[in-house]
């Protein structure tokens, strides 16, 4: 008898990811086990040809042989570009950030430097006070 070992796979689908657990033979690969998971039946959107997959967060390709423990995991493609998601957020907080204080020349003032532009008398406010 083959020996067995234990393996994951996982598809993020969407809110409700698809989990499974299962023993396979050793010298399994990782198209292999996909096919004897169910998976394809039950997420008829995977696209082996065009859909990349990976172990624990590296990409392998299907001719890959499992070890035990190995989660498979199958990616979805991009929705949004990373990088210009990330430009979005930090154009959107730079715009929620509160302004600071400048000088003319657009250098930010310091808690000491708006105290001695507001005058003695407003010691301790600033400028948005």
């Amino acid at each position: 008898m083959a020996e067995r070992i234990k393996i994951s796979l996982c598809y993020a689908s969407g809110p409700n990811p698809l989990l499974r657990a299962m023993e396979v033979d050793a010298g399994t690969t990782i198209g292999q086990a996909i096919e004897q998971s169910g998976m394809l039946q039950d997420a008829p959107e995977i696209n082996l040809v065009t859909m990349p997959v990976g172990i624990y967060g590296k990409k392998k390709t299907l001719d890959t042989v499992l070890q035990a423990r190995d989660r498979v995991e199958i990616y979805r493609p991009l929705i949004v570009d990373p990088k210009n998601a990330r430009r979005r957020r930090a154009k959107k907080d730079s715009a929620d950030a509160p302004k600071l204080p400048t000088t003319d020349a657009g250098e930010v003032l310091t808690q000491q430097a708006v105290g001695d532009a507001l005058g003695p008398e407003n010691a301790g406010r600033t400028s948005a006070d």
